[in-house]
């Protein structure tokens, strides 16, 4: 038998509603980076495959987010999948105001002058094809043109709040 919802204490949607229900919903925790005048980046929840062919990814961005205005511009972007490892490198791209390309962070130029962060599960880099406006974020859809799964990690994925790792 399942649990039925308790429409009894059914709240109104509300942006903090949402934020509560997502809590609960485990993601895989991804790096998108861009470079512009600048290399910009940012940790994403939100990535997803949208199809095999041809092979088109998303992901979310806020428009009021510090890498929005190199990610609104940029022809490529770099998908980074991190590893369980990978903590404080998700912290650092997650933070307001960090120096997210500064001395800790291992990075290279790779592909279309993509920055590709070192150490990672797997990453591609991707052609922006679309960004679709929605609410306060924008979806970017994608197009794959390079990548490398060969990591050798576990994934981090993201739950209640904090990042963590799968447990067996």
């Amino acid at each position: 038998m399942t649990a039925s919802p308790e429409l009894a204490s059914s709240r109104t949607a509300s942006p903090e509603l949402l934020r509560s229900v997502f809590r609960r919903h485990a993601a895989g925790v991804a790096v998108i980076t861009a470079t512009g005048d600048r290399p910009a980046g940012f940790t994403a929840t939100s990535l997803n495959s949208v199809a095999a062919e041809p092979p088109l990814i998303s992901f979310g961005i806020g428009t009021s987010s510090s890498s929005w205005p190199v990610l609104a511009e940029a022809e490529h972007v770099g998908v980074h999948i991190l590893g369980e490892h990978q903590q404080e490198l998700a912290a650092t791209f997650a933070r307001s105001g960090a120096d997210r390309f500064g001395p800790s962070t291992d990075w290279s130029s790779g592909p279309e002058g993509v920055p590709l962060l070192a150490g990672v599960s797997a990453w591609l880099v991707c052609r922006v094809v679309a960004r679709i406006p929605a609410g306060d974020h924008r979806i970017v859809i994608a197009e794959a043109v390079a990548g490398d799964p060969s990591g050798a990690s576990r994934p981090l994925v993201y739950h209640q709040g904090r990042f963590t790792a799968l447990r067996d």
